[in-house]
């Protein structure tokens, strides 16, 4: 997966920024997607780093999660389409207007299961699995089968995800979910293209799945890595979860 420092730092910040003026506003509907510290920023710079074009939110309304995407994608040269119900549609476009990301989101209303399947090969998703029934969304998803992300959120009780199991993925695929990755709740599903032969472990080329777990508090399950731009020359840190060993591209340090 061809990778961007300059483009995920630039939409880290950018999220940073327009969340916290978000929050200024008593009248900012409070409908956070994603709770855990650092996980709206860290949505905001995956998408913009894998350089995602089409990108696909499924919420109950506007929340930084969605404003995360806007700003990737105005990094990206992309487009969010931003499904929400009717009755939050005038708000929704109210606080994207108010952030000066109103080019980056295209809403659109009505029965998701409907609207959800005439998106294909999209780059980047985001469900909100606020029910068992949204979570069903999931399985709906047309993914860019050479570079794609799924991000499931709000996975609380007995709501699964993917857990490595993406439809209509062809062989030479690769299919990785990391479950709590920031915090509690959040699944990530990677998909990427690989012209790698099989292991005989079963982890190299071919479509194949894997379901794990993770997560930053624990330091055992995480690493940092040092990212070099090849621009730039400048270095940016991150921490990820162990288990996407492999997902990332090959030009890393670990410390």
């Amino acid at each position: 997966m061809e990778w961007s420092a300059t483009s995920a730092k630039g939409a880290y910040l950018d999220t940073i920024k327009l969340c916290s003026e978000c929050r200024l506003r008593p009248s900012n509907p409070r409908r956070a997607v994603t709770r855990e510290l650092g996980s709206t920023e860290f949505i905001s710079a995956l998408a913009a780093g894998m350089r995602a074009k089409l990108m696909v939110e499924v919420a109950s309304g506007v929340s930084p999660s969605t404003i995360a995407l806007a700003a990737a994608a105005r990094h990206t040269g992309g487009k969010l389409v931003c499904i929400v119900p009717e009755p939050v549609l005038a708000e929704s476009k109210r606080v994207i207007k108010d952030t000066g990301l109103k080019d980056m989101v295209e809403f659109k209303t009505g029965n998701p299961f409907e609207l959800l399947p005439k998106y294909k090969h999209i780059d980047f998703s985001l469900v909100d699995c606020n029910s068992a029934d949204n979570a069903d969304l999931l399985k709906l998803l047309d993914v860019n089968p050479s570079k794609s992300v799924v991000v499931a959120n709000n996975l609380v009780g007995e709501r699964k995800g993917l857990e490595g199991r993406v439809k209509g993925v062809p062989n030479k695929v690769a299919v990785r979910s990391t479950k709590h990755p920031i915090g509690e709740g959040m699944e990530i599903t990677v998909i990427t293209k690989t012209d790698e032969p099989e292991k005989k472990d079963g982890r190299g080329g071919g479509n194949h799945h894997e379901a794990e777990e993770g997560g930053p508090a624990r330091t055992k399950n995480s690493r940092w890595i040092v990212r070099v731009d090849a621009e730039s020359g400048e270095e940016h840190i991150f921490r990820l979860p162990r288990s996407w060993r492999g997902s990332m591209p090959r030009r890393v340090i670990r410390n």
